[in-house]
């Protein structure tokens, strides 16, 4: 028996936009490698993101939340049991980085950053606020020669995800808004989208987007905006279905967060409302279409985070208040009578 096989294992257990910018690695492997088989580990709950996909092989689960530990030496033994060639680690944490270090697979990547590196047989930088997209970052985990132009991530919905979302795409055009985020300072205020809904070309249907967390701040904005052609889909579509659904749309309003990735993925129009945070992290739309709005305030407080908060720590929370409804509407395509 082989001391390897040919297989790459890529990690990324963090949040969705993170497994969806990963996916541009399994583009240029695809590309480059033709041959490898590629596998990947994600956390219990993003698995569905890969469902189907063409350049996957398998898809490992490290499930966070029931014993978090003991099932990290489980995985290890799989990881072990499965002699990778490769395995790469695209987040700076020690649990992954243990992952990557005890894999005893000849290849162990991953960034100088994480706790665990002197381990590894490549290491790479990894800095953040330079400009520098996070998918060129991951990129040079496997190659020094990154590929110009950038590779976008990619999603592959299935044909059930299509059919899902059919019957809402043919009604005639619409527009999507995923008006909520994990972290409040990456939310641009309700009564901000309610503004913009008041504004919007009254033929112009418009579905609310999001997962089971953000069905009642969806209920909440559809009820006041009195929206006659709006639907609220938030926790009745999947990831997968969201994303074929906004890759028809006219143009997705979404905040810095997961659902700005799903438009890179599938190369739907995209306007981003960045409140706390700023493009200049690397993680903005790569959409081919892709408009990124910020408030035209000069505020020293901004950026005030990499992720955001759970409130504006000043108060004031200006990054979002002064982001003009005028500025959205402006990235909105002139639609014929």
């Amino acid at each position: 028996m082989p001391e390897s096989s040919p297989a790459t294992l890529l990690i990324q257990t963090a949040f969705i936009g993170d497994v969806i910018l990963m996916t541009a690695l399994l583009e240029y492997l695809h590309h480059a490698e033709p041959g490898t088989p590629v596998d990947v580990l994600v956390r219990r709950g993003n698995e569905g993101l890969l469902a189907g996909h063409p350049h996957v092989r398998r898809v490992l689960i490290w499930d966070k939340k029931h014993r978090k530990y003991a099932a990290l030496w489980q995985l290890l033994g799989q990881i072990r049991a499965a002699r990778y060639r490769r395995v790469v680690t695209l987040q700076r944490f020690a649990s992954t980085g243990f992952l990557t270090a005890f894999s005893r697979a000849p290849e162990r990547v991953g960034f100088a950053k994480n706790p665990l590196s002197r381990f590894f047989t490549r290491r790479v930088p990894h800095a953040i606020g330079d400009g520098t997209h996070e998918v060129t970052r991951n990129l040079r985990l496997l190659t020094d020669a990154v590929p110009t132009p950038l590779l976008a991530p990619r999603l592959y919905p299935l044909a059930a995800d299509e059919a899902a979302v059919a019957p809402y795409a043919a009604a005639g055009p619409y527009i999507c808004i995923a008006p909520t985020s994990v972290w409040f300072t990456k939310q641009y205020p309700e009564n901000k989208w309610l503004e913009l809904l008041a504004e919007l070309p009254a033929g112009l249907r418009v579905y609310l987007l999001g997962g089971p967390p953000d069905v009642g701040a969806c209920e909440r904005l559809a009820a006041a905006s009195g929206r006659e052609n709006l639907v609220n889909l938030a926790g009745r579509i999947g990831l997968l279905a969201s994303a074929a659904l906004m890759r028809g749309a006219v143009m997705n309003y979404v905040n810095d967060s997961a659902p700005m990735h799903l438009c890179s993925a599938v190369g739907a129009p995209v306007t981003a409302v960045f409140c706390s945070t700023v493009p200049a992290f690397g993680f903005g739309p790569l959409a081919p279409v892709s408009f990124v709005v910020e408030t035209r305030e000069p505020l020293p407080c901004k950026p005030c985070g990499l992720h955001g908060h759970g409130a504006c720590p000043l108060g004031h929370f200006r990054c979002a208040h002064t982001v003009e409804v005028g500025q959205l509407l402006a990235t909105l395509p002139v639609m014929s009578s």
